[in-house]
Formats: C-alpha cells, structure tokens, sequence
C-alpha cells in the first residue's frame, strides 16, 4: 500500500509538472505569433535605415582613404617636383637653346611637364581640403547623405589624379609620352576569330570613351562572310602617353574556345 501511494503521488506530481510545461510553450507560441505578426510592420523601415547607415559608413570609409592616400603621397610629390622643375631652370640658363634645336625641345618639354605636375598638385590639395570639408559638415547637419556624395564625388577625383600621375612615373620609354595606334588582326580561325577581333575593337573603344580619351577609327576590313566580325582595324588614340598605357597590349589575344586575335601598337610622334 505505501508503495502504491508513493507511486501515484509522483505519477501526480509529474502529470502537473507536464500541464505547467504545456501551458508556458503555449504562452511562449502565443507571445511568437503575436511578434511576428507585429514585425513585418516595422521591418522595412529597419531595414532602409541600416542600408543607409551602410551607405554612410561605406562613403565615409572610402573617402576617409582617398584623403589619407592624398596627405601621405601628395607633399613629398609636389615636393619632388619643384626640385625637378628648378633644375630644369637651371639647365635652361646653362645652355644656349637657339644651338641645339631638339635637345631644347627635350628641355623645355621637361619643364613644361613638371610645371603642370606642380599645378595639378597644388589642385589635388584643394580637392583634399573640400572633400574633408565636405564629410565634416555632413555629418555636423545630422547625416547629409547629398553632401557625402558630393565629398565621395571629390575624392574619386582625388584616386583618379593619383592613379594617374603614378602611372605616368612609370612611364620612362623614350615614346611613351606619344599618341599611339593600335591594330587589331583576326586570327585563322575565320568566323570566330573574325568576331573575337570586332569584340576586341569594341573594347579598346569603350575603354577610351569611358577614361574620356580620345580615339578614332582609321581603317578597318570587315569580314566576308556576311556574319560581322572584322579582319583588321586600326584606331587612333591622342592622349598623352597613349604609347605607354597601350604598348603592354602588344601580342596575341586568346579566348577561352581558342578564339585569337593579335595586337600590334606603334607610337605617333606629335608635331
């Protein structure tokens, strides 16, 4: 009988604790269903506001780099350069520029060019001051999105001339400063190849249009097949150190079905 009892008192005791369980879960789905049904209300409205705080953290990042990309490289360039330009102004009092015609030309071309570098460094020190100007007041006025973008806008400007002028640094071919032509010849694979070279012809313009250089169609033999596609094409590209950007497109051109086509490039001396 003791035995009996005990047993059913735990049996009891285990049925209560069980209704007790149950019921908290059934809260617990209760308070679930009544969350999600609230939250899809709220949800979108979260969500635009932490793409926009995204957005801002990722503007505020990318034009935090640009200016400190600026700061460190900008002085000691402008710097470097008007070093290089009072040279040049002393080998121009050094020498009589009317005896030597070319090597004047030499001359004074070195000084124009780093005359201009020292301008455009001088430039790229405002565009860092209004890009940081810029980001400070945005974020003073509460998170002005359309004056961070226009910050973003003066810093893109700021890699751009940096690229550039890194570049041009590079650049110490005896005709890399030149024009340059660039010729394009399918390969003997016909159809394909004849297609590979319009597709290549495409690009070298799209790539100059999109840099805002200039560039011309000087001669071109389409296929004869009727299909498109190209045998050859020559364009022109003036911009200053054409040469040199191009020159690394010398060779053949593969796909990855085989498709090939060669690229030749020659420099254009100015007048």
């Amino acid at each position: 009988m003791l035995a009996e009892s005990a047993f059913l008192s735990r049996a009891a005791s285990i049925c209560l604790k069980w209704q007790s369980s149950t019921r908290n879960t059934n809260k617990s789905h209760a308070k679930l269903l009544v969350y999600s049904r609230i939250r899809p209300s709220h949800s979108m409205d979260d969500e635009n506001e932490v793409y926009k705080q995204l957005g801002f953290f990722s503007l505020k990042k990318k034009i935090e780099d640009a200016v400190l990309r600026a700061e460190m490289s900008a002085p000691t360039a402008l710097e470097l350069e008007e070093v290089r330009r009072i040279k040049q102004e002393e080998i121009m009092r050094g020498c009589n520029l009317w005896d030597d015609p070319a090597k004047s030309n030499e001359i004074l071309g070195r000084f124009a060019d780093s005359a201009k570098a020292i301008d455009a460094l001088k430039d790229l020190k405002y565009k860092v001051e209004e890009a940081k100007l810029i980001s400070q007041l945005a974020e003073v006025e509460g998170i002005n999105y359309q004056l961070f973008k226009q910050a973003y806008s003066a810093s893109l400007d700021v890699n751009k001339f940096l690229d550039q002028y890194e570049m041009v640094k590079l650049l110490k071919g005896p005709y890399d400063a030149e024009g340059a032509c660039v010729i394009v010849k399918a390969g003997p694979e016909g159809l394909n190849a004849e297609k590979w070279a319009e597709d290549l012809l495409n690009m070298y313009i799209k790539w100059a249009k999109k840099l805002g250089y200039k560039s011309r169609l000087v001669e071109k033999h389409p296929s004869v097949t009727g299909y498109g596609g190209t045998q050859m094409v020559t364009i022109e590209f003036e911009f200053e150190h054409a040469y040199g950007y191009l020159s690394g497109e010398r060779g053949i051109h593969h796909m990855i079905n085989s498709r090939n086509g060669s690229v030749a490039v020659q420099y254009e001396v100015s007048n």
